[in-house]
């Protein structure tokens, strides 16, 4: 029975060799089936890798372009608001102007008003002068003709003397009249 196991082991060997040497050619078409597939599969790799890359780059400009973007927006609303600030400060110093031109032309118009009041209390003064003149030179002519009466001298008097207080009243209106000229000027 040993030979028997000994010559059956050597067959198997002798079957194996045989077969051994059929599966050599066989792998070699499987390797070279593999390395396309394997050089397949590392191509589809590199360019998942190169799309993960363009993505990668691709988000990289967009945030980068997102912050340019941003800081435009901001650079903008900065000059907006500057904008408004100045436009706020000219309309304020437009109605500041305003004011003062309204109060200069008011002072204006009071001291038109005074020099007015001023030249019309002057007129008065010398029609009320010449008035003055007139009562004085009739009662002068009327008395040294001698024509008046005790009453008629007393009421020429009285004439005289009321235009003479008249004319006192318009000299202190006229001082009043230049105080306030004086004072606005």
């Amino acid at each position: 029975m040993k030979i028997k196991l000994v010559l059956s082991a050597l067959f198997l060997v002798g079957f194996q060799n045989f077969y051994a040497q059929e599966t050599p050619v066989q792998t070699t078409t499987t390797i070279t089936a593999v390395d396309t597939v394997l050089v397949k599969s590392v191509d589809l790799e590199k360019q998942r890798l190169d799309e993960k890359k363009q993505l990668e780059e691709q988000l990289k400009n967009d945030k980068k372009a997102l912050k340019e973007q941003e800081k435009i927006a901001k650079d903008k609303k900065r000059a907006e608001d500057k904008l408004k600030k100045e436009q706020r400060q000219v309309e304020k110093e437009q109605k500041k102007l305003e004011k003062e031109q309204k109060k200069f032309e008011k002072e204006q118009k009071k001291l038109a008003s005074a020099e007015k009041a001023l030249a019309k209390n002057e007129s008065k003064l010398s029609k009320a002068q010449k008035e003055l003149q007139k009562l004085q030179g009739k009662f002068d002519k009327d008395r040294t003709k001698g024509k008046l009466t005790p009453v008629e001298f007393e009421k020429a008097n009285l004439k005289i003397t009321k235009q003479q207080l008249k004319i006192r009243e318009i000299e202190e209106d006229i001082q009043e009249a230049q105080k306030k000229l004086s004072k606005l000027r």
